[in-house]
């Protein structure tokens, strides 16, 4: 049995895509080269990948199983050769990072800054996800390193301290509650809300928070980034909660304010997250002991 690895690759952009011709698309490819190549996987494998109709193709079982181990294999050899590279011209390859968007908007640009001065031939490809989404892409090897919150997401993954955040009430300034230092939430139920997207932790963790005191969460408005839920609070669309750092990136631009949430929630713990430290690479463990090494709690308040 011969695996070819450019079908191994193209295997992948089929499940990733869900579609032959999204794939092609994806690879610069006719859409017939790339079926054809499934269809000598499957011979070289003997076994059945997809289920063809007249409605297009679905994966089978196997095809699921395959695509955790052909990440792993394209990885694997993406660091063969970047690791033969280190030998002529220093550390040099990419790493595979995914993150929440707490993370991304308040240390990731800092501390990967530093670490990509320090390995200046060194790719990081970030992808934003949602935490759960995070905990499962690294899980089935679709990426190397990911930054969370801390929670329970199985056996399958290793989570390491990463750094704390407070998570704040922003009001508008002339809004009822602008004048108060600190809020309870049930205070705060009492007025529409601009939340995030739905799935996302603070979503979850408000709605979960309001159940605990009887009261419901009245969702105006959903937004997909922090500076749009800024931008729709700054308009008086709503109150919404938001890390205290990303959101003061908005201070002294928009009409609104930061409270403290006088909740015990209010405080989170981010976390690396890994499959174990024998998957990680020379790079990816360069990266998260640099993560781990230049991270910092939050100032309680």
């Amino acid at each position: 049995m011969k695996l070819d690895p450019v079908s191994l690759r193209l295997f992948v952009a089929v499940m990733e895509e869900s579609t032959i011709a999204a794939a092609a698309a994806r690879e610069h490819l006719a859409a017939s080269a790339v079926s054809r190549r499934m269809a000598d996987l499957e011979a070289s494998l003997c076994v059945s990948l997809f289920t063809r109709s007249n409605k297009g193709t679905e994966p089978t079982a196997a095809a699921f199983a395959l695509l955790n181990l052909a990440r792993g294999v394209l990885n694997d050899m993406d660091g063969i050769a970047s690791q033969m590279q280190e030998y002529g011209s220093g550390v040099r390859g990419h790493v595979r990072v995914v993150a929440n968007i707490s993370a991304i908007t308040q240390f990731l640009p800092a501390d990967l800054q530093r670490f990509m001065a320090l390995y200046p031939q060194v790719d990081v490809r970030l992808q934003e996800q949602i935490s759960t989404v995070i905990a499962r892409s690294v899980a089935e090897n679709a990426a190397d390193v990911g930054i969370l919150n801390a929670g329970h997401y199985g056996e399958r993954v290793e989570l390491l301290p990463y750094h704390t955040d407070e998570l704040i009430l922003a009001v508008p300034k002339d809004h009822a509650l602008a004048r108060r230092k600190s809020v309870r939430l049930a205070d705060a139920l009492a007025y529409d809300f601009v939340g995030a997207h739905p799935g996302s932790a603070i979503n979850n963790l408000l709605t979960t928070a309001a159940s605990a005191v009887g009261l419901p969460l009245r969702l105006r408005i959903q937004v997909t980034s922090y500076d749009a839920l800024c931008l729709m609070v700054h308009a008086g669309l709503g109150i919404g909660v938001l890390p205290r750092k990303s959101a003061s990136l908005y201070h002294g631009t928009l009409a609104i304010r930061a409270i403290r949430l006088a909740e015990p929630w209010a405080h989170r713990q981010l976390s690396l997250c890994i499959r174990s430290d024998n998957s990680l690479s020379r790079i990816g463990q360069l990266l998260v002991d640099h993560l781990r090494k230049t991270s910092e709690p939050l100032a309680q308040p």
